[in-house]
């Protein structure tokens, strides 16, 4: 199966202006807003399948982004949720604020495609004036325009 990027960077499954400053907190805020777009629909327990997965090793990169993920059957297909925190959240250490969270959750039997849109993601975001522009980003349709068009370039 291919990974349509168009289709997983869904503005209704971004938060821009999240409210959590601790990492679990940060994960069911975006895990909820999944939940809400009718993406999850036991969001609670693949909010812990996320956080028992990053307890075991931060996915924090150390360029103010972090991507929580979780591989379980509680998706049928790729799931993308996104948060944006201006102030930051502290993931994965006592100094280690992320700005930009992009949480996927992926099936069990679909582990080249995690790692495709894992890939994918990070490169798109690598460049620090896009990781400044998705900061800038006045609203979600714009927020995913940007990756959008990150994806197009990496193709």
């Amino acid at each position: 199966m291919a990974i349509s990027f168009h289709e997983i960077f869904r503005p209704e499954q971004i938060v821009l202006d999240m409210r959590a400053s601790a990492q679990n907190d940060a994960v069911i805020e975006v895990v909820q807003q999944l939940g809400a777009a009718k993406r999850v629909e036991d969001y609670y327990a693949f909010a812990d399948a996320v956080m028992e997965r990053e307890s075991r090793s931060s996915t924090n990169t150390g360029d103010g982004v972090a991507f929580p993920h979780a591989r379980t059957d509680l998706v049928d297909e790729i799931v993308l949720g996104i948060g944006r925190s201006k102030a930051g959240v502290k993931f994965g250490g006592p100094d280690a604020a992320v700005h930009l969270i992009f949480l996927i959750g992926v099936p069990q039997r679909m582990v080249t495609d995690y790692l495709v849109c894992v890939g994918t993601i990070a490169r798109i975001v690598k460049p620090k004036e896009r990781r400044d522009a998705l900061l800038n980003a006045a609203t979600a349709e714009e927020f995913a325009e940007i990756l959008r068009s990150g994806a197009l370039l990496l193709e």
